[in-house]
C-alpha cells in the first residue's frame, strides 16, 4: 500500500509561528511539546489528513531550523497520545485517538417545536413557482403517458434546459451530454459506481459535503483529504499543489471537489485554479468530478465559469459535472444531472439499470419549467440570503464573538472556528437548549474538525437569532472542557 507523505515545507506553512503562541512555550510546556500541540491542532483542524506520514525527522529539523532531537520527541508524544500510529513495516501515520463517541440526542418531529434546525443547509420552497411549474408540468404529462414511461437519461425537455444553460455559462453543451438523475447524490453515486472500484482512492476537499463521505465510503472506496485553508482568503484555500501531489502519490482514478460556493466555507475558486485543476485531471489521467449544486447561490460576486470549460477541448472527459435543483429551488425536487462525455453517460445508462430505470417524468417536467425561466426568482432568493447572511453574522458578533467565521461568496452557511475543539460535545448539548446542530467532524475524514461547526443561514432572520442565542447558550455549559485533554490554551 502507497503512503501519502506530507512535505515539511506544507507542514511548516500550516503550523506557522508554533512557538510564539501564548502558552505554548513555557518551562513546563518546551519546545518539543509545543510542536506536538502544534501538529495536534493541525490534525483537530484538518490541515492535516489522516492516513498520511509526517515528514521525516531530518527534514523537518532542516525546514523548522531546530534540532532532530526535539523532532523526535514531538513525535514521541504524538504516538503516546494516539495522533500517530506505526505499523510494522510501514511509515507512521496520522490518526485521531479513540474516545467514546459523544452520545447525541435525537430529536422527533413535534417533539419540539420551539427547537431551531441548523443542521440542514437548504431553503424552504417558493411556494408559488413550485406549485406553478408542477401544474404546468400536469399539463405536458400527457404526451408521456402512452408511453412505458422509463426515461434512463432523462426526458427530452429538461436535458435541452439542462444544455442550454451550460452554453449560456460559456461551456458548450449538447443533450447528449446529460443524464437526469433523482438529485445530485444520486448522481455521484452512479458516477462511484462506474468510475471505481472497492479500495481505490477519491480526492475529495477537506473539509467537505458530508454524503458525499457516505457515498464513497458505501462503495468501498476511500477518501483522500487535501485541506482547503478558509485563512489562505478566497480562492487561494484550494491547495492546488497538494491536489496535483495527492493525486500522483496515491494513483487517485477520480476526485470530487467544490470550488463553485463550497459546502461547507461557501468558498469559491478563481479562474486560474480552475484551468490548473482541469490540468491536474488531465496529467494525472483523473476523473474531476465537480459538484455544482451550488453554483445558482453566489451571493458576492457569479461563479467564473464552469472548470470543464478551462480544460482542453471543453474537458470533455476528464471533467465531468455534477448539478442539482436542491439548493437552488427546494430539496423535495428530487431532479438532478450529470454532464459528461456522451461515451461516459451511455456507461452510466447501463450500470443505472441496476438502481432503478429513471427519474420521474413529473418531476422533470416541473424542473425543466422552473430552470428554463428563473432569473427573478434566483435574484430574488439570493437577496433574502444576503440579508440572512448578515443577520447571522451579527448573531454571532454579539453572542460569540470569539468565533471566527470564514464568509465565502456564496452558498448556504459559515464554517466557523471555535477556540476549542469540542464540535461533537456541543452538538450533543445543543438540542437541549433549543438548536440542533451538524458537527464539524461530519465533514471530515475520521474525527477531523472538531474545532469547527458550519451554521447555515438559509432559515427566516428570527430563527437565526434564537438559534445563535441557543448555540452560546450550550457552548458556555461546556466552558470546564478539560484543558490538558485536549491540548488547547484557553
Amino acid at each position: 500500500m502507497i503512503t501519502r507523505v506530507l512535505g515539511a515545507r506544507t507542514l511548516t506553512r500550516d503550523l506557522g509561528n508554533w512557538q510564539d503562541r501564548p502558552g505554548r512555550r513555557t518551562a513546563a510546556r518546551p519546545t518539543y511539546r509545543a510542536l506536538a500541540d502544534g501538529i495536534r491542532m493541525l490534525v483537530h483542524d484538518g490541515r492535516v489528513p489522516l492516513g498520511v506520514a509526517l515528514p521525516s525527522e531530518r527534514e523537518l529539523a532542516s525546514v523548522l531550523g531546530v534540532s532532530r532531537t526535539t523532532i523526535t520527541s514531538a513525535y514521541s508524544v504524538l504516538r503516546e497520545e494516539g495522533y500517530l500510529v506505526t505499523r510494522q513495516g510501514s511509515r507512521s501515520t496520522v490518526a485521531i485517538p479513540t474516545r467514546p463517541a459523544a452520545v447525541v440526542r435525537a430529536h422527533l418531529p413535534g417533539a419540539e417545536s420551539s427547537v431551531v434546525d441548523l443542521s440542514y443547509a437548504a431553503m424552504a420552497a417558493p411556494k408559488e413557482e413550485i406549485e406553478s411549474a408542477y401544474a404546468a408540468a400536469l399539463e405536458s404529462l400527457g404526451r408521456y403517458l402512452p408511453t412505458h414511461g422509463m426515461e434512463p437519461v432523462g426526458v427530452p425537455e429538461l436535458r435541452e434546459v439542462i444544455a442550454e444553460r451550460y452554453c449560456a455559462r460559456g461551456l458548450s453543451t449538447t443533450p447528449d451530454q446529460i443524464m437526469v438523475t433523482s438529485g445530485a447524490q444520486h448522481a455521484l453515486r452512479l458516477l462511484l459506481s462506474v468510475l471505481t472500484a472497492p479500495g481505490e482512492r477519491v480526492l475529495v476537499d477537506h473539509p467537505t459535503y458530508p454524503n458525499a463521505l457516505e457515498a464513497i465510503r458505501r462503495v468501498g472506496a476511500r477518501a483522500v483529504p487535501v485541506p482547503v485553508r478558509p485563512e489562505a482568503g478566497g480562492a487561494a484555500a484550494w491547495d492546488l499543489d497538494g491536489i496535483r501531489s495527492a493525486a500522483r502519490q496515491t494513483a487517485a482514478r477520480m476526485a470530487y471537489l467544490i470550488p463553485d460556493f463550497h459546502n461547507p466555507t461557501g468558498l469559491c475558486l478563481d479562474g486560474p485554479g480552475r484551468a490548473r485543476l482541469a490540468e491536474t485531471a488531465r496529467e494525472t489521467r483523473m476523473t474531476l468530478v465537480v459538484d455544482e449544486t451550488m453554483v445558482d447561490l453566489w451571493l458576492d460576486a457569479p461563479s467564473p465559469g464552469s472548470v470543464a470549460s478551462y480544460g482542453r477541448g471543453g474537458a470533455k472527459t476528464e471533467v465531468v459535472t455534477i448539478g442539482s435543483t436542491a439548493k437552488s429551488f427546494w430539496g423535495g425536487l428530487r431532479v438532478g444531472w450529470i454532464r459528461a462525455d456522451p461515451t461516459l453517460i451511455a456507461r452510466l445508462a447501463g450500470a443505472r439499470a441496476a438502481v432503478d430505470l429513471g427519474t420521474p417524468v413529473m418531476d422533470q417536467l416541473a424542473a425543466a419549467r422552473l430552470m428554463a425561466d428563473d432569473a427573478d426568482l434566483l435574484d430574488r432568493r439570493r437577496a433574502q440570503l444576503r440579508e440572512q447572511r448578515s443577520t447571522l453574522l451579527g448573531a454571532l458578533a454579539e453572542h460569540l464573538p470569539g468565533w471566527e467565521p470564514t464568509v465565502g461568496a456564496g452558498g448556504l452557511s459559515l464554517w466557523l472556528r471555535m477556540p476549542t475543539p469540542v464540535s461533537s460535545a456541543l452538538a450533543a448539548t445543543a438540542p437541549s437548549h433549543g438548536v440542533l446542530l451538524a458537527a464539524g467532524p461530519r465533514f471530515g475524514v475520521e474525527g477531523a474538525f472538531e474545532r469547527f461547526l458550519r451554521l447555515p443561514y438559509a432559515r427566516p432572520a428570527e430563527d437565526l437569532r434564537r438559534g445563535v442565542a441557543a448555540v452560546a447558550a450550550a457552548y458556555a455549559t461546556l466552558a470546564h472542557h478539560d484543558v490538558e485533554r485536549t491540548g488547547v490554551v484557553l
